[in-house]
């Protein structure tokens, strides 16, 4: 074969390779909304605004313990790259009203808002301010006993525990560090193979994400015999590995050097985890599962804006101006989404027999669960660090699309007893959705960068 019917042969492969990338088109599995609509909902909607309310106080930092020990197996060698480092934000740096924890549930709880002074006195103090009234103590019991009953989705970190941290999200993004391997191969393998569901008959590959030969049929034989609900868990999981993909590809390590370090996109990096040449016919469906998350974390936010939407709730840091700015642009998200004419429709979830609804509705929560407990056994802490928000993100949202009712019965000026949600939760659902709609503005590049080197 001659060099230039070699060179345009690999042109012809390279144009098939992209073509498989860029059809990434139509309607999605399991919901009536296309992968357009939502290209450009988020592009041009979405993503600048969630973008600036990440950068606001209130939901940049977020308390974390990132030393808990793995309850699965040994804990391994936590990974020694540099790039695999937390760094914690020093307390003095936290925003008053934020370190104010039991404060913070008060100012929402009574509907009272503490100044600068008292905040100062609650921080040295620690505990629960014996000046407070009768009326607040009462509140903050009622907040207590709501906590200690909820079907929480996740596995939340104490914040009151000594190894609770607060980290600056802003100082330490997500991005490619390295960490690979058996570590992280047995995290997600323990993810899908433990805690997806599937029936046992059906043969379980080592790692969905990574086929073998002859499982593209398998697997979709397998997906036609999971009901609804199951699709949906498999797919959230699928979804979520795919947008942390995407994101190592587009904060990859592309040169070290002279004091000087360089991030970017890498393409290779991304061909080889989502093209279809390379994920044997896989690609575009891990793709199509980070839409589908997309739309479930969406339709949660859509669900959950009347609470946010009361003066009750105040997003408090102890700066007025700050608190009143980073609301509004919050409440700008929600107009967006309520904007948005294609939600996913969980109604359809869990409505045959009450009493096989319960049960599998409880047999979800604690598979998620499970997962979140999983994130503990991370070994690189920036990685673990993403990974526990998202993984309560994701747990948040499911929360509040099983808590209709409660939402729609919120009172408007007093507080909730029959549902709220922590700062912890809010700043974790937030971020996890701002990294969902991160995931879709990078793909656009990407395949705008392949386009252009075809």
């Amino acid at each position: 074969m001659s060099p230039g019917v070699r060179l345009e042969r690999a042109r012809e492969l390279c144009a098939a390779h992209l073509s498989a990338l860029l059809q990434l088109t139509g309607v999605l599995d399991d919901c009536f909304c296309d992968v357009e609509s939502i290209d450009v909902f988020n592009n041009f909607k979405i993503y600048p605004r969630i973008t600036k309310l990440a950068e606001r106080d209130y939901f940049r930092y977020y308390r974390v313990n990132l030393k808990r020990h793995c309850p699965f197996w040994p804990d391994d060698e936590h990974c020694s790259i540099k790039d695999c480092h937390v760094e914690p934000c020093p307390e003095s740096k936290v925003p008053i009203g934020i370190k104010s924890g039991n404060y913070n549930k008060y100012s929402q709880a009574a509907n009272t808002m503490p100044d600068e002074a008292e905040c100062e006195q609650a921080s040295k103090l620690g505990a629960i301010n014996s000046t407070l009234s009768n009326q607040s103590k009462e509140a903050f019991a009622d907040w207590a006993r709501h906590d200690d009953a909820q079907d929480y989705f996740c596995e939340l970190d104490d914040e009151t525990s000594p190894d609770a941290e607060y980290v600056d999200l802003l100082l330490n993004p997500e991005r490619y560090t390295g960490y690979k391997g058996a570590s992280a191969w047995r995290v997600w393998n323990s993810i899908y193979e433990e805690n997806c569901f599937k029936p046992r008959s059906v043969y379980r590959p080592l790692n969905p994400l990574a086929p073998s030969k002859g499982e593209s049929k398998q697997r979709l034989t397998l997906s036609d015999r999971l009901c609804l609900e199951k699709r949906v868990f498999y797919r959230l999981i699928s979804g979520l590995h795919s947008s942390i993909n995407i994101h190592l590809c587009a904060e990859f390590l592309l040169d070290e050097g002279w004091g000087r370090t360089t991030w970017g996109p890498n393409i290779q990096e991304f061909r080889r985890r989502f093209d279809t040449a390379e994920t044997k016919g896989e690609g575009t469906r891990r793709l199509k599962n980070l839409y589908f998350l997309y739309l479930i974390e969406l339709r949660a936010l859509y669900k959950v804006a009347p609470y946010f939407e009361r003066a009750v709730v105040n997003l408090y840091t102890g700066n007025a101006q700050e608190d009143g700015a980073t609301k509004e642009l919050l409440l700008q998200v929600f107009n967006e989404i309520k904007a948005f004419p294609m939600h996913f429709d969980e109604k359809s979830m869990f409505a045959g027999n009450k009493m096989e609804a319960k049960t599998l509705k409880e047999e979800f929560r604690l598979h998620f669960k499970n997962i979140s407990r999983i994130m503990d056994c991370v070994g690189c802490s920036k990685c673990r660090l993403w990974g526990k928000l998202q993984t309560q993100g994701l747990g948040t949202a499911l929360k509040i699309l099983f808590s209709e009712k409660e939402i729609q019965n919120l009172p408007e000026h007093s507080p909730s007893k029959g549902f709220q949600l922590s700062r912890q939760e809010i700043v974790a659902l937030m971020n996890a959705f701002g990294r969902l709609s991160t995931s879709i503005y990078q793909l656009h590049n990407f395949r705008l960068m392949l386009k252009e080197r075809s």
